[in-house]
């Protein structure tokens, strides 16, 4: 007889106990326990609402835990019980009988009564805490490093830095992309009913269909990565490389651009994501990518034995600073010295990569990041470095204005001579 599948909360507390230990990202720590634990679609919905709405607000939580406990000194399992207890009755508005109960259900022997005690009080004063936490200084009422907050203030404005705030603490829109490579793609009355975006091929929705996830008629992805897909602008018929491109999303819409005509080599360091790029290839009807597994901060130009490619998508690893919102918890694994290594690691791709570029060629480097120093700053740096490449156009998004993930794409060309 299986064991019975533990509550959503107690999952939750698992979670974000795991986290805390920095095992992981808290997506893949959510997706590990659903599938261990054969979540059902509502429960790891739940799961993830959870563990999303503490990590958005660590340190509004515990502002408001500093005027609520005595006890400054908790245990950590204590402290994340209290942080989830307080974030489902003063943020996520979850029926304060389940939010305090279930909650005090996980607390060991004598500190249920402190957990209660604090959670009761949380639900009494449930208009003076809101109300408290208006005067906060926008770290502590955001929850994101105050260096952080100084960094993009700098780069844009302190107003821009805290829309880009405020934006990362709301939970994350679902946008699906209609897949053109399936033998019978979803026509327009499938959609007529979908939120439309900007860009025709992408659509905002509550939930993504199931059946049509699963038969590759759609797949899950935010318009902002369309932009680099469509400055590299593939033809039927180029070679194009595709230098990072796990889990394959971006090499699909390249794919669908080019008619399922030509040739696509996407490559990634890991094999298990090389894996899983193949598993959503063969689903989504891409026919012309292949999957060689290359560690491009290792690897040079001479592991294709000569072969030049038409164009070329570097989507490079970043600090993921304009998906926060989906990645809650990037703001707090982030520290300043990470960008300067960031940029070693992004540098030294598009140095291996770029003789790879046939004359007359086009290159994109892209990042989801929105800081200068890994976009700007590492294309003039590169551009220095290769003078026979040259600077064409730049696109980025920013989620305050655009509505969608932060994105930055550099399109650069080699002379034909």
């Amino acid at each position: 007889m299986s064991a019975p599948t533990p509550p959503a909360r107690a999952l939750a507390l698992q979670v974000l106990l795991d986290w805390e230990r920095g095992e992981t990202y808290a997506q893949d720590l959510i997706e590990r326990h659903a599938t261990r634990h054969q979540l059902a679609h509502r429960d790891a919905a739940l799961l993830q609402t959870l563990v999303f709405g503490v990590l958005r607000n660590i340190s509004l939580l515990d502002s408001w835990l500093d005027e609520l406990c005595s006890n400054k000194r908790l245990e950590t399992k204590v402290h994340w019980l209290l942080r989830l207890g307080v974030a489902q009755l003063l943020i996520l508005e979850m029926p304060p009988h389940a939010a305090v109960n279930e909650t005090v259900s996980l607390a060991d022997g004598k500190a249920r009564g402190l957990v209660n005690a604090v959670l009761r009080r949380a639900e009494r004063e449930r208009t003076e805490l809101l109300s408290f936490a208006e005067s906060l200084p926008p770290h502590d009422r955001l929850s994101h490093p105050d260096w952080l907050i100084e960094r993009w203030s700098k780069q844009y404005s302190e107003q821009e830095a805290l829309k880009l705030c405020e934006w990362n603490q709301n939970p994350a829109s679902t946008y699906i992309r209609i897949n053109r490579l399936h033998p019978e793609p979803l026509d327009q009355a499938a959609v007529a009913n979908l939120a439309t975006t900007s860009n025709p091929e992408f659509f905002r929705v509550e939930t993504p269909p199931r059946d049509w996830l699963a038969a590759g008629r759609c797949y899950v992805q935010d318009p902002s990565t369309a932009v680099a897909c469509e400055l590299l602008a593939p033809q039927p018929g180029d070679v194009v490389l595709d230098a990072c491109a796990a889990p394959g999303g971006k090499t699909a819409y390249l794919a669908q651009m080019m008619g399922n005509k030509g040739r696509i080599i996407a490559t990634d360091a890991m094999p298990r994501r090389v894996k899983r790029m193949e598993e959503n290839f063969e689903r989504l009807h891409v026919t012309i990518a292949e999957t060689p597994a290359v560690d491009w901060t290792k690897a040079t130009a001479a592991v294709f034995g000569g072969l030049q490619f038409d164009r070329i998508l570097i989507d490079a690893p970043c600090s993921n600073t304009g998906v926060m919102r989906r990645r809650v918890d990037v703001r707090w694994r982030l520290q300043p010295w990470f960008f300067k290594e960031m940029t070693k690691t992004q540098s030294t791709i598009l140095d291996a990569v770029a003789p790879l570029l046939k004359p007359g060629g086009s290159l994109v480097y892209s990042t989801c990041s929105l800081d200068h120093e890994e976009n700007e700053e590492v294309v003039q740096a590169f551009l220095q470095r290769h003078p026979a490449l040259r600077l064409k156009e730049t696109r980025s998004t920013l989620p305050w204005r655009n509505q969608v993930d932060g994105a930055f794409a550099a399109l650069i060309t080699k002379s034909s001579r």
